[in-house]
């Protein structure tokens, strides 16, 4: 009886924001279940394709469109940090908390892959990764195919490159890519694989939108994207990699837009930064710990990639 009373009460909650007089309301509702794998359904209980897609466009983001620029001459502005130092720093907002780990090293942001990919493969849980490569953090990485919320983690979406080798995508396929190049600078933008190798990158993934490129943040319409757990990754132009976890569908943290995302890495200071795979996915270890809390009923999933501080 009391399952059936929370059911009634989900229903007639979200009955009263779709059909209720708040249009930001019914937005943010809207922009937020269709980020989901396995809640999508919930927003087309009250409305058709059409009115959802005309809802999306109106809470997007629009990127820049470029890609991280970099010269032969490039070189990191002088830090004052210790290399080896590892901050951790609580954030929040008005609908969301999280952490902020600061890696003041950039060489020690690594790629982690699951053995093999493939739909009727299983991926690793960020605990594994962490494990498997000796490494004392770690976070999810790129998007995979997770059909109905129900993806094994096997079968990344866009390309995976780790130690300079194409894992994953094909080398004329075009990605939203983000990863770090052999200079270990942090590369956002849309990229082909064969245009990722060309660059140099050592480390990436695939995912997006991305948040902030060559010094400019993207513009954000609306509610854009709902509030949800959220994975981010920036770099500072001295150098420090900035890791980004948003906890979410909490009643502390019912989680955060791009926007506060976008706010959140401005000011701790990136110049590049780019959206990783949030909802269930959004995890963060530290020194054997998890220092967040996943939104998932189950505990960590099973991911293809995942990206680890040596």
């Amino acid at each position: 009886m009391v399952l059936v009373a929370l059911l009634l009460l989900l229903f007639g909650t979200v009955t009263v924001i779709c059909t209720g007089p708040s249009p930001t309301a019914r937005d943010v509702f809207v922009t937020t279940v269709m980020e989901t794998s396995a809640a999508k359904f919930l927003a087309r209980m009250y409305y058709s394709e059409e009115e959802i897609e005309s809802i999306q466009k109106k809470n997007a983001v629009r990127e820049a469109g470029e890609v991280t620029e970099v010269s032969p001459s490039f070189q990191f502005e002088q830090g004052s940090a210790d290399k080896d130092e590892i901050e951790l720093v609580e954030v929040s907002g008005a609908t969301f908390k999280g952490r902020m780990m600061i890696v003041h090293d950039p060489s020690r942001i690594k790629v982690a892959a699951a053995p093999s990919f493939g739909l009727d493969k299983e991926g690793l849980r960020i605990e594994e990764f962490v494990e498997n490569t000796g490494a004392v953090a770690g976070i999810n990485g790129g998007g995979f195919v997770d059909t109905g919320g129900m993806g094994r983690g096997g079968e990344p979406l866009g390309l995976v490159i780790q130690d300079s080798k194409l894992l994953h995508g094909g080398l004329n396929e075009t990605s939203t890519v983000i990863g770090f190049d052999q200079d270990d600078r942090l590369i956002v933008g849309k990229l082909t694989g064969q245009q990722a190798l060309d660059m140099g990158l050592r480390d990436a993934v695939a995912f997006g939108p991305v948040f902030i490129v060559n010094g400019k943040a993207a513009e954000i319409s609306g509610s854009g994207g709902g509030l949800n757990p959220r994975t981010v990754i920036g770099q500072r132009a001295d150098g420090a990699v900035l890791l980004l976890v948003i906890d979410g569908r909490q009643p502390s943290s019912l989680g955060a837009s791009y926007k506060d995302c976008i706010e959140v890495m401005l000011e701790f200071g990136a110049i590049n930064a780019g959206n990783l795979d949030g909802g269930s996915s959004s995890m963060m270890i530290y020194q054997g710990e998890v220092v967040n809390v996943c939104a998932s009923l189950y505990g960590s999933r099973r991911l293809p990639t995942a990206f680890v501080v040596m």
